[in-house]
Order: structure tokens, then sequence, then C-alpha cells
């Protein structure tokens, strides 16, 4: 994992293996901070001005407003708007094809899942609306890990550089703030103009019940391919569609992926030694000067270890995400395979695009420090459909009741086994631990009576045998 905070030297082969494309170690391969590529000077120049703001308004009551907090959104949101730059307002005619795309998606799925429509409303976007729209979830998803190092990494200080320290500790922290702010920022304002639906990155990042589409976007997506625009534009409606019924109707699902980001970040541990060796040499001067803050967080002593919490949770994730995609390209799959020629072509295009790290990935990688890579696509997709065949639509969609119903990462290595589990009845009903509790004191009352029954019968015997023996 690199750094969060000041990004260190461009020559980290790990990195350079994630730009490439190549799968990375399932951290962070940009971090948090500032590199010297792709980083707008102009950005640095803002964020410096703002930084003097700062200083210039510590120890003032509620000094630093909304900006206070592990993320500096305000900085992220300026620097995102300026990103974007000029863009072209969604015209009568194009919302009005992304209306249509998404009414004919949503009567061809209905014959395809159990599931009934979960948008309450189809809109298109530009990259502005996709960014006003989804920074309350950006939030969830970033602030987590943000308050975690932020947190550590200021505790892991020696008690001695804390002191030294003093009020500075304040500004160390809008520092940290800053730079999450910053990078945050750069990355929405790119991925803005990249993605294609608002749950492109596999989880649904606007508004509970809107289905969103970004035009814009669509059209440079379609340049590459050898399909018609409006089939592109109905497939891609489709599978918006079909992950906002999921998500809809399937209530724990989304808390759920948020819930194993928030334990990604709690198992972030920090390597104390290399802080305390940083810290024996500080000279409490020169906190005072931004250069001196940048130079000893570039030594890298505040760089997070990969711990195993981190690694089952990474694991968990993934395969969360892979049913959940694996079951969208199914659904889609059935309701658009006759009626759309394109469709098999396109399901492959969006495959590969999302397992080789694509624009959403790798931003999500370098914002939240892990990748959010479904790896087992491809094994989840064909356990969804050997379910399908085996159980049908209901007994497929049936397994999304409860958590504890849903596969697990070995069982997508073993599609088999858990096709023949459900078939059984293993996804008919989610255990109810109180029925369970109250059938195990039955069967321990029930082995008391025995024993004691057997414990009586033992008594009898003896006092027979006393007796005829007397």
């Amino acid at each position: 994992m690199s750094n969060f905070g000041f990004q260190g030297s461009d020559e980290d082969p790990d990195k350079k293996k994630d730009q490439s494309g190549g799968e990375g170690s399932g951290g962070n391969p940009g971090g948090f901070g500032f590199g010297t590529e792709g980083f707008d000077p102009a950005a640095l120049g803002q964020m410096l001005t703002q930084f003097g703001q700062m200083l210039s308004g510590m120890g003032a009551p509620g000094a630093g407003g909304s900006a206070a907090g592990p993320v500096n959104y305000d900085l992220a949101k300026q620097l995102a708007r300026q990103q974007i730059g000029d863009f072209t307002p969604v015209g009568k005619g194009k919302a009005d094809a992304v209306s249509e795309a998404a009414h004919l998606a949503e009567l061809w799925l209905d014959g395809a899942t159990t599931l009934p429509a979960g948008a309450s409303k189809t809109s298109a976007w530009t990259p502005v609306d996709w960014l006003e729209n989804t920074i309350d979830t950006w939030k969830r998803l970033c602030d987590p890990v943000a308050e975690q190092i932020s947190g550590m990494w200021t505790a892991g200080l020696p008690a001695e550089a804390q002191q030294m320290a003093g009020p500075m500790m304040g500004m160390l922290t809008q520092m940290g703030g800053m730079a999450f702010g910053s990078q945050l920022g750069q990355a929405l304002g790119q991925l803005s103009k990249e993605v294609l639906t608002s749950t492109d990155i596999g989880i649904p990042l606007g508004p509970n019940g809107v289905s969103a589409l970004l035009p814009e976007s669509i059209t440079a997506f379609t340049e590459g391919l050898e399909q018609p625009e409006r089939e592109v534009l109905v497939f891609l409606a489709a599978r918006e569609a079909a992950h906002q019924r999921l998500y809809s109707h399937v209530p724990w699902l989304r808390q759920r992926v948020l819930a194993t980001v928030e334990e990604y970040a709690r198992g972030i541990r920090m390597d104390f030694s290399a802080i305390e060796e940083a810290a024996s040499g500080l000279d409490p001067a020169s906190l005072t000067d931004p250069s001196k803050i940048e130079e000893i967080l570039q030594q890298g002593a505040f760089e997070p270890q990969t711990t195993p919490e981190q690694k089952q949770a990474l694991e968990r994730l993934e395969t969360l995400l892979a049913l959940v995609e694996g079951w969208v390209e199914t659904v889609v799959s059935e309701a658009l395979g006759e009626r759309l020629p394109g469709a098999v072509a396109l399901a492959e295009t969006i495959r590969r695009r999302r397992a080789s790290g694509g624009p959403a990935e790798q931003t999500f990688a370098t914002l939240v420090g892990l990748e959010l890579r479904p790896r087992k696509v491809r094994e989840a997709g064909d356990l969804w459909r050997r379910l399908t065949t085996a159980a049908g639509i209901e007994g497929r969609d049936g397994v999304w009741a409860h958590p504890d119903l849903l596969p697990v990462s070995s069982d997508l290595d073993d599609p088999a086994g858990f096709v023949d589990g459900v078939i059984g009845g293993g996804s008919s009903s989610f255990d109810d631990p109180i029925a369970q509790l109250e059938a195990m004191e039955a069967q321990e009352r029930a082995a008391k009576n025995k024993s004691d029954e057997t414990d009586t019968d033992d008594g009898d015997k003896k006092d027979g045998d006393a007796g005829s023996t007397g």
C-alpha cells in the first residue's frame, strides 16, 4: 500500500504495475496526496491559498467551517468542478432517448427477475450533475478510511512530540484533510467525465430510487464499438435498472457494502516505530513551514500497513461485488439476449472494462485505499446461470432474501455444490436463531430426562439385587 498523505517516489514498481492495467496488491496504487504525474500545479496553488487562509484563521472559534474533518470536501468539490471545466447541458433529444431506453429496459427486465422496478425516476446527468448527486455517498466511502488514518498517525506520535507540536496538531489534521480533499477532487473531476451510469462501480452512488445515465460519456464510449448508439444506450439502461432493482429490494445490500469498507478501514494499522523515528529529530519550529511538513510526510513514516483483517474484508467485498455483477449480467442477458443483437458483445466489453481496472475501479482504489474489483465475475455469472436453470428465477432471486444465504468465495469455485444445497431447500428460508435455541434446549432437556431415567432404573436394580441377596 502506498502513502496516504503526500505521495512518494514515482518509481514505485507496484504503482507502475497498477497503472498499466495489471492486478495490484489489493491496496492503494496511488495514495492520497500529491504525485508528480497527473497533478495540476494550479490545483496545488489553490490548496496552498486555502492553507494560508487556514493558518490565518487558526485559533478562531469554529475555524475551518465545513472544511473541518478528515476530508476537505469544499476543496474537493471546487477542484473537481475546475477539472470538469465547460460541459454541454443535456438536450431534450438526449434526455428523451435516455427515458425511452430506460422504459424499454424495465419492460424487458420484468420477465427476467422477480424483483420489481427499483427506480422511481430516470435522469440524464451531466458530469456536474454526477458530482453533485454522488458526493454524499463518496463521503460515506472516504470518511472511515480518512478518519482512521488521520487519527492513527496523530495518536501514534510520542507524547513528547505531541507536547512539542501543541496547537500545530490541529494544523496537521487540517493539512491531512486538504491532502485527502485535493486528491478526491482531482479524481472525481476526471471520473465524472468517464462514468456511464450511477452504478458504474457496482454500487449506487446516487440518491435512492434514481436511475441515471450520462449521455455524453455513453456517446464517447460508443465511438470505440461497432454497435449502434441506441442499442448501447438500451443495454446500459438495462444494467442500471437491474442494479437499482437489486439495491432497492435487497435492503441490507447497500449497507453491507459500506459496512465492509468501514471494516477495512478499522483494520488499518500504522508502523509506529517509523513514526517515532521520524519524530525523534522533529523541530517544533519546522511545523510552521508547509514545505517541512510535506518533507516529513514524504518520508513514508505514515504509510498504513496491510493487515489480515483488511485482507479478509477485501475478500468479502470482492465476493459480494462479484455476486452483484454476476447477477446483473445474468438478468440483463436473459432480458436482452434475443432482443438486442449486440448484447453478448457488449456484456463482454463491460466485463473486461471492470476486470482490467477501469477508471472507476482505479479511482476508488486511490480514494479509499482498496480495489473495488469483482475478481470472480465470470464464476459468479456461471453460478447464477446454473441456479436459474436448476431452481428457476424465483429460486435464484430468493437467495438474496438474507445475507447468510449468499454464496461465499469458495462457492464460486464450486457452484455445483451450492446449487445442490439450494435445490435441497437451503435457500427456502433462513434459520431462525430463536427456533434454533428452543430446539437445542429441548434436546438438552430430553437428554437430561433420559439420563435421569437411566440413573433411576440403575438405582432400582441395585436395590432389588441388594434385597435378593439379603
